[in-house]
């Protein structure tokens, strides 16, 4: 496991290091009063997404697969011990999430199972402490974390009746979903949910490993399928050597993992179990030459690249790195898996944690330098026009002065058509918001409620539903529409300032709905195979299918709506402050400018002392924009990305 820590050790000290660079940025701009609240309030959410950032692995596998046995053996083999309940059968019962928050005490937090039957998603219950079951893991010895960590397999048997309440399908067969026992009734998971605080050195880098129950107990819970599972950076899908690939991991595969595309970035299909093959009657080249085999098969039926077929013994690999076996550790294949887990997740990762950041400071740094070009501008035109004037007679610094009141009098005059764009600006924000708001969200979600209830037939309450999609998209292409037109209009008053008043302005950047289109077409997708069949829509009572909806689909389609407004609202934002800010600069400068001219005017002799004052002043400005040519320099090495600032080539032509 050390080659794991190091690994995210040093993408941590990455993540970190960008971090100070950007709040030296931050610094820098208070400092020297150029950047406005909107700049700060976005470098501000930059640093908390850098400080907060997760990398989550999610284990997923039907039962008996070893899943947990490949968890200790990765992540916790320096215990000397299996930590996570790993024998025959079934141990993970529920959803288990393990992680490390600075600030909080280790415990296990049990979420009851009975809570389904309220309309609450595990994410809200997240934040009433109150709700879940407490254990303290204080005492981290082995033996201490074994006992309280066996609660997460604990089960209970109810009716047939209650586990149908409680999301659970009924299957005599046990194919489709739990079989009944002998008794008629069903054994249940204890807990919907567990969460694991406590601080090993990994958790502790920001890695949430995500240990799932198996199919029946998967579909049971749609917010892991359709959140949790789908916004993992990477998943390891378990299958078992000995079984192959049977039709429900086929089921869990396609329905869970892949989610009905082409294989995604960071998801890793590991066959474990291989030392099942180690019978003492073949020699290696023979067990290779049948893992190959085995390996090449699962990628067939899976369609998915030999490569990406991961054969290891978890339990080999435990037990090698228990004991310091290193020829049994390479024989386990585990160090291959582990290579593979890193170079796939921490480079995906950290491509968008590097685009983003070189984003965010790069629209603020450009802004900042904006304004400075702007400031340095508006001085050396003073500057030029104070050193015409030298030897001039009082006729001509009277021309002077209402040559700028005459400037002063136009841009007044563009100020009003301003404030008229800023009018109709407010009314397109206004019907934007409408459109993509919550509100909309939410009169949306109580009509396709009500449908649902009142539908008395399978039809109506599958056009329910599916009309719930079908009206999010028009909300979002009718914001689209209104988007543009606001990007024409600020658009056509960007050029108007720059051409008639000098204003140095590049075009208001463009914004695309297409993310959350995509992200409601993903979710559509996942309802349709989980929710919208026939077999479901047929043996679900209307209430049941009702919660489920609403406790899923619905929570998630708020969730992407949530992150629509926030990145709307910030775009709308940013799309006015370079406007608002270079607006304010170019008055500043126009009534400095007169009040030069006015001095001089009153006494000549000023006019020296008022040359020099701008020249310092120019030098001031241009060390600002050497400084913040460094600064984003600074961030863009420590992110990787060197080169040279946009822009500079143009200051040091003029």
């Amino acid at each position: 496991m050390t080659q794991l820590i190091d690994q995210f050790s040093a993408y941590a000290k990455w993540r970190a290091s960008a971090a100070e660079s950007v709040t030296r940025l931050r610094a820098w701009l208070a400092r020297n009063e150029v950047g406005d609240a909107q700049c700060d309030l976005r470098l501000h959410y930059l640093l908390e997404r850098l400080r907060d950032d997760k990398l989550t692995v999610a284990f997923v596998a039907e039962f008996s697969r070893g899943k947990s046995e490949l968890i200790n053996a990765i992540f916790f083999a320096d215990y000397g011990d299996r930590i996570l309940p790993s024998s025959a059968g079934r141990t993970t019962m529920c959803p288990t999430e393990l992680q490390w928050s600075k600030g909080v005490q280790p415990e296990l937090r049990l979420l009851p199972i009975r809570t389904r039957e309220r309309q609450a998603p595990v994410s809200e219950l997240k934040r009433y402490p109150e709700e879940w079951q407490a254990v303290s893991l204080q005492s981290l010895d082995v033996a201490s974390l074994q006992a309280a960590l066996a609660r997460v397999g604990e089960t209970e048997r109810v009716s047939q009746d209650e586990a149908g309440r409680l999301g659970f399908a009924i299957d005599p067969d046990g194919e489709e979903g739990l079989k009944p026992g002998a008794d008629g009734l069903i054994e249940i998971p204890c807990w919907r949910h567990a969460l694991i605080q406590f601080p090993h050195p990994l958790l502790e880098q920001g890695l949430v490993v995500l240990d799932t129950p198996g199919l029946n107990a998967i579909g049971a819970e749609p917010e892991l399928t359709l959140s949790m599972l789908p916004s993992a950076h990477a998943v390891l899908f378990i299958l078992a050597a000995d079984t192959g690939v049977t039709q429900s991991d086929l089921a869990v595969w396609r329905d869970y993992v892949q989610g009905g595309g082409a294989r995604q970035r960071g998801r890793l299909v590991v066959l474990n179990k291989i030392d099942g093959l180690w019978d003492g009657l073949r020699d290696e080249t023979q067990i290779d030459a049948e893992i190959d085999r085995q390996v090449r098969s699962v990628a067939e039926t899976l369609a998915i690249e030999g490569d990406a077929v991961f054969p290891v013994s978890a339990q080999k690999g435990l037990v090698a790195r228990i004991t310091g076996d290193v020829g049994l550790l390479v024989r386990s294949r585990m160090p291959a898996l582990e290579q593979a887990l890193t170079g796939d997740l921490l480079p995906a990762k950290q491509d968008i944690v590097r685009d983003d950041t070189l984003a965010e400071t790069g629209d603020v740094v450009a802004q900042t330098r904006g304004l400075l070009e702007a400031r340095l501008a508006g001085l050396r035109e003073q500057l030029q026009e104070l050193t015409d004037l030298r030897g001039k007679n009082q006729s001509v610094i009277e021309y002077m002065m209402r040559k700028i009141r005459s400037e002063k009098d136009d841009f007044e005059q563009g100020l009003q058509k301003y404030y008229a764009v800023r009018s109709v600006f407010s009314n397109l924000t206004n019907s934007l918001l409408a459109s993509i708001g919550m509100d909309a969200l939410r009169d949306e979600t109580r009509r396709t409620r009500e449908a649902m209830l009142e539908s008395t037939f399978t039809k109506g309450l599958r056009d329910a539903m599916e009309g719930f999609f079908l009206h999010l998209r028009e909300n979002l292409q009718r914001s689209t529409g209104e988007i543009g037109e606001i990007s024409r209009m600020l658009d056509a008053m960007y050029k108007r300032f720059s051409v008639e008043h000098g204003l140095k302005l590049t075009p208001p950047e463009t914004f695309s709905t297409l993310r959350y289109e995509k992200e409601i077409d993903r979710l559509e997708a996942a309802f349709n195979r989980q929710l919208n069949t026939t077999l479901t829509l047929v043996t679900t009572e209307k209430h049941v299918l009702t919660q489920k909806f609403f406790e899923t689909v619905a929570v998630q389609a708020r969730r992407t709506f949530e992150v629509a407004n926030r990145d709307v609202e910030q775009w709308l934002r940013a799309v006015m402050s370079p406007l608002e800010t270079q607006v304010r600069e170019y008055q500043i400068q126009l009534k400095r400018r007169l009040e030069s001219v006015k001095r001089i005017h009153q006494a000549t002799d000023t006019l020296e002392d008022r040359v020099e004052e701008l020249k310092q002043g120019e030098d001031g400005v241009l060390v600002m924009l050497a400084q913040l040519d460094a600064l984003q320099r600074e961030i863009a090495d420590t992110l990787g990305e060197g080169g040279r600032p946009e822009g500079a080539e143009v200051r040091e032509a003029a």
